[in-house]
């Protein structure tokens, strides 16, 4: 190992970094914007009744029924 060794850092990281370093408020914002489209409570007994109203698949799907 040299002696003055730097752990690498990529091209992408120190962008986020400067992101961040110019937003403070940057994150705060993108868990906000996730918690619009994907964190929202979960109907169980919603989706165990689309469970059980699938079809099953047959095992080759391109096969006419004969």
């Amino acid at each position: 190992m040299p002696l003055f060794w730097k752990a690498y850092r990529s091209d992408v990281t120190d962008f986020i970094a400067t992101l961040k370093e110019r937003d403070p408020l940057l994150e705060e914002r993108q868990r906000s914007g996730r918690a619009l489209l994907w964190d929202r409570p979960q109907d169980r007994e919603r989706l165990a009744e689309q469970r059980s109203d699938r079809i099953p698949q047959q095992s080759y799907v391109y096969q006419s029924k004969v």
